[in-house]
């Protein structure tokens, strides 16, 4: 990965009472909890270990504190990439003309 990325652990899924949302995951993002905001709109990239990766945008904070964020992956993840380690590519800070 490139030298600007952050580490993260899948916690879990998005869940509902009934459902839970193999597409939206819960990533804890290991880096200071002040400092999470900066990875919003980034890409998370989650590799297994036959080779797939997994791609998603970083939709928003989860909670007040604690450094966890939404991610909405491209392909629903499987069921062993619970507790899996995913590399954070924060946005890039190029402004384009309007």
């Amino acid at each position: 990965m490139e030298a600007n990325s952050i580490k993260g652990v899948i916690m879990g899924y998005a869940r509902g009472t009934n459902t839970q949302y193999t597409s939206y995951a819960l990533v804890k993002v290991l880096d200071t909890p002040e400092r999470v905001g900066r990875v919003l709109g980034g890409i998370a990239i989650y590799k297994d270990k036959h080779g797939n990766s997994y791609r998603g945008r970083i939709l928003k904070l989860h909670g007040r504190r604690g450094g966890v964020v939404l991610v909405r992956f491209n392909r629903g993840l499987p069921g062993q990439a619970i507790g899996g380690l995913v590399y954070i590519e924060p946005p890039s800070k190029t402004k384009t003309a309007h």
